[in-house]
């Protein structure tokens, strides 16, 4: 019996013995893989806040481009349409908004090339897709316009037409692409971007109340002008005897109408 029960004490022995050096290896691995784990989520924290700055410094260079100098520049070059041609205005007005579309091409080079270096571009997303047709578009406007032919040459009106509509196509999708980065940078980040979506959409309503008025304000003033001469008018023909109102005022007033209907067709 004594000799029977010596083996099962060897077994239990040897049951017990590799129960406990199983447990022992599983937590020097769970351990392990605790610590690793937790080095692994330092080191994409790690890049998660550099890579948050990059996207940061890309969202304002891409904003300055397109989003602010390219409508300014616009806006300058219809101001100087009114300036008479080879005027001190009308050549400081033409290199403002070449300078700011200089400046505007620079910026934007400058976030696409550090789209390329820092970022994953699987061009899978609206953003990166129209970020490239974007940048593509600006560098042919920018060529477009070193081609400028000179003014009275029969080109001239199919260079202004094509760089017209390929200036309002970039400025258009250059809006649009603004609102999708702050998209893609709430996603990636996971920080609210409201105020700044705010704050671009009240610079952009701004831009289009400014660039609608430039062709009324003119015509604004020639309203302002008719409507204060006619009451001025009203006022003097009041001290005028009515003797003498009844022996002039009919070739006078036949001459002001003249003359508003010529302010009016100007």
């Amino acid at each position: 019996m004594h000799i029977l029960c010596k083996p099962i004490y060897i077994v239990v022995a040897s049951f017990y013995a590799s129960v406990l050096l199983f447990s022992h290896c599983m937590a020097y691995e769970e351990e392990h893989h605790s610590s690793s784990h937790k080095s692994t989520n330092n080191k994409i924290y790690k890049v998660n806040q550099q890579k948050t700055s990059d996207i940061a410094v890309h969202g304002l260079l891409l904003w300055a481009s397109t989003g602010f100098l390219m409508p300014l520049g616009i806006l300058i070059i219809r101001g100087s349409i009114k300036a008479e041609p080879g005027s001190r205005r009308s050549i400081v007005l033409f290199y403002l908004h070449v300078g700011f579309q200089m400046l505007s091409v620079l910026l934007a080079t400058v976030g696409a090339a550090m789209s390329l270096k820092k970022f994953e571009n699987s061009f899978d997303n609206s953003h990166q897709k129209l970020g490239l047709a974007l940048y593509g578009a600006i560098l042919v406007q920018g060529l477009i316009g070193f081609f400028r032919p000179h003014r009275g040459k029969k080109e001239r009106s199919y260079w202004y037409l094509l760089h017209w509509i390929l200036g309002t196509i970039v400025s258009l999708v250059g809006i649009i692409n603004i609102y999708t980065g702050l998209k893609a940078y709430h996603k990636r980040t996971l920080k609210s971007t409201t105020l700044w979506t705010i704050l671009f959409t009240v610079e952009v309503s701004f831009i289009g109340l400014v660039y609608l008025l430039q062709d009324k304000l003119e015509y604004m003033k020639k309203q302002g002008v008719i409507i204060g001469s006619e009451s001025s008018i009203v006022s003097s023909n009041q001290d005028i005897p009515q003797s003498q109102t009844q022996k002039e005022l009919l070739p006078v007033a036949c001459g002001r109408k003249r003359n508003a209907l010529e302010n009016l067709f100007d």
